[in-house]
């Protein structure tokens, strides 16, 4: 850190690749605010509450973690409860910015949809995104343009993480075939945890018909700016307004990287990321301002799943991190959904 003061604090929230089996189980019945955040995603989730949370606990899931029907919605309950553990300790972040799901989580942490409805949201599109013909998700070692000329089809660019950090998505098939041709021409391809091809046009048919779900959900502005890796801007009070934005999203391109920038641009920032895994943080880590180190970067949790105290030693690790760079603030909590809830704690594995 550069020493001039306290840095400004962006939240930064995981989407499709990053679940994995018991994803932040270490913190539930530990922590009081994750834990009630989680609670509150599984009572508004209906009967699809239980299964939801069984699997999520379980060493051994009904069904797997990447699956549409787990990796969404458990992704988006996680994140958003993390990031309603940060707020808890009274830090209000300068900006959110989510990957794939993740904007939806960080919509939701901002106020724009209230928990209840973003839950029925995330429920909602992955009852849609279920019935898809299968596919996959492809991360290449490459620029957008390296890439370009092997792709064909429905496969496409689905993101660009960083300059020469680009996801291909698919169907199975045509997505081999260009994976195949790609590591054949050298560049080191890996594969993305997804049963689906997120943003990608094979989900387009299954998304008809969810503009109008969201039409019919009240939309707030945020209560704090929420930077798009769809638009790679902050949300505007048309973008937030627009049903056929939020529909498309499984459809449309993660930008993350020109978001990043933008975000960045604004300058520098204390980078912590809410959400299972670095790989966020892996890709912020790369950005000339962090490499300089007058912005920097702070994980949650860790690396890789481990065992459950792993979990609450990360957290309380990053913060303390976060404190002592001047952070967090007293005083009343910047939870706008905490605030009849009473005082939040501080973090029980801290204490």
């Amino acid at each position: 850190m550069t020493g001039t003061g306290a840095l400004p604090v962006a939240l930064l929230l995981p989407g499709q690749g990053s679940q994995h089996q018991r994803m932040a189980a270490g913190l539930y019945g530990h922590e009081p605010v994750f834990t009630a955040a989680m609670d509150e995603f599984f009572d508004a989730a209906g009967p699809e509450g239980a299964p939801l949370r069984e699997d999520w606990l379980a060493e051994r899931p009904a069904t797997e973690i990447d699956h549409v029907t787990r990796s969404q919605p458990l992704l988006f309950a996680v994140d958003h409860a993390l990031g309603r553990l940060v707020l808890s300790w009274g830090v209000r972040p300068a900006a959110l910015l989510g990957h794939s799901i993740g904007e939806l989580a960080a919509a939701a942490l901002a106020g724009v949809f209230s928990p209840r409805d973003a839950a029925a949201l995330v429920l909602d599109r992955i009852r849609r995104l279920a019935g898809a013909p299968p596919g996959g998700m492809l991360a290449v070692a490459a620029s957008t343009a390296e890439v370009a000329p092997y792709l064909s089809g429905d496969v496409v660019v689905g993101a660009v993480n960083a300059p020469r950090q680009t996801v291909l998505a698919g169907p199975d098939g045509p997505l081999e075939e260009i994976g195949r041709a790609l590591r054949e021409a050298g560049f080191v391809c890996r594969p993305v945890p997804s049963l689906s091809a997120f943003h990608s046009p094979v989900l387009e048919p299954a998304c008809r018909g969810a503009a109008a779900r969201f039409a019919a959900v009240r939309k707030h502005p945020p209560a704090m700016p929420v930077h798009s890796a769809y638009t790679a801007a902050p949300l505007t009070g048309s973008d937030i307004q627009d049903p056929a934005f939020w529909a498309r999203q499984p459809v449309a391109p993660v930008l993350f990287w020109p978001a990043l920038e933008g975000l960045l641009a604004t300058g520098d920032h204390l980078l912590v990321e809410v959400g299972p895994g670095q790989g966020l943080s892996q890709l912020a880590r790369r950005h000339p301002a962090v490499r300089r180190g007058s912005s920097v970067v702070v994980s949650l949790l860790p690396a890789r799943p481990g065992p459950p105290e792993a979990d609450r030693t990360a957290v309380a690790a990053a913060a303390a991190l976060i404190t002592a760079a001047g952070t967090a603030t007293a005083g009343r909590p910047a939870d706008p959904a905490s605030e009849d809830r009473g005082t939040p704690s501080r973090p029980a594995a801290a204490r």
